[in-house]
């Protein structure tokens, strides 16, 4: 096993004597027996789908913490996978929990052992990011026809449902309702779009009233048996575009609570968008690391575990 942690027990980077069964590019996951997850939050950073040799500081923890709240708050509306994020509830001997709990607490949960849709269920309510370039080139956004005129970062009637496929390497690829019904099945995939879509209004009306705008956001659901759940992780800064509502300003770029401090660094870099990514300055690092936590702040009004 492999252990890197800073002197303020912030990064982590980790290899478990359990079963690695899963190494994605912010997540580690571990098999408990046949049916249950044990998912650690790392705080790795990709970028363009690459993850960055930098990591961001309590990044893991921001982002499993921010993802409990919401499925706290949001399972009476879509059942989730979540078992415990107490590590003392997981199941390990007490000799385990003494050794890594520490380092556990706050950025590990243990699961139900559902089975992913192949596909990422992408909500955009406002025209942004490369749903912008799209639409300046074809009119579209994912093949969503939208009126002439439309400015940068306007907000949409109607958010729109726009999944992808899913790479464990390299990029997504953006495909449209009926690729994704071929993929999934069309029932499942008109639950999931449903489900995508009303979860993401629900967020951003919550988010609205803390000074948050969502601005787009993808989800991931899963087959726990016949049922479709909610997994993985949900409204974070990683997954989501959270601009300040109170500096919002339609027809221009938005001040970002999200990795786009990251995106726009990178841009400006003149990096390719391939591997290897490169390393970022630290105060980019550590812009980004204050970002994830004011939002943790601003919307759960906790302090961070």
């Amino acid at each position: 096993m492999n252990i890197m942690i800073n002197s303020k027990n912030t990064v982590w980077e980790t290899r478990l004597p359990l079963e690695l069964i899963g190494r994605g590019k912010v997540r580690d996951i571990y098999a408990i027996g046949k049916d249950k997850l044990l998912i650690v939050t790392t705080d790795r950073l990709s970028a363009f789908d690459v993850v960055l040799p930098t990591a961001i500081p309590s990044k893991g923890k921001v982002l499993n913490q921010i993802s409990l709240f919401w499925f706290e708050k949001l399972k009476k509306v879509v059942p989730n996978h979540i078992i415990t994020a107490d590590v003392r509830k997981m199941g390990f001997d007490k000799d385990f929990v003494k050794k890594y709990g520490p380092q556990l607490k706050g950025r590990s949960i243990l699961v139900h052992r559902a089975k992913p849709l192949a596909i990422e269920c992408v909500v955009r309510g406002f025209l942004a990011g490369s749903g912008w370039k799209d639409y300046q080139r074809t009119g579209k956004v994912c093949g969503h026809v939208l009126p002439a005129g439309l400015r940068q970062c306007e907000e949409f009637a109607q958010p729109l449902f726009t999944p992808s496929t899913k790479a464990s390497e390299g990029h997504d690829m953006n495909i449209d309702f009926e690729a994704a019904a071929k993929i999934t099945g069309r029932a499942i995939a008109q639950k999931a779009r449903d489900l995508s879509i009303k979860i993401y209004k629900e967020g951003v009306r919550f988010a609205k009233t803390k000074g948050i705008i969502i601005a787009d956001t993808k989800f991931e659901f899963g087959l726990l048996g016949n049922k479709l759940i909610l997994i993985d992780e949900v409204l974070t800064p990683d997954s989501s575009r959270f601009w300040p509502k109170a500096q919002y300003k339609v027809g221009q770029d938005q001040p970002s609570y999200d990795k786009q401090i990251v995106r726009n660094h990178l841009l400006k870099s003149g990096w390719k968008q391939t591997p290897p990514g490169p390393k970022l300055p630290k105060e980019i690092a550590d812009k980004t690391a204050g970002a994830y936590k004011d939002v943790f702040k601003r919307l759960t009004g906790k302090k961070l575990v």
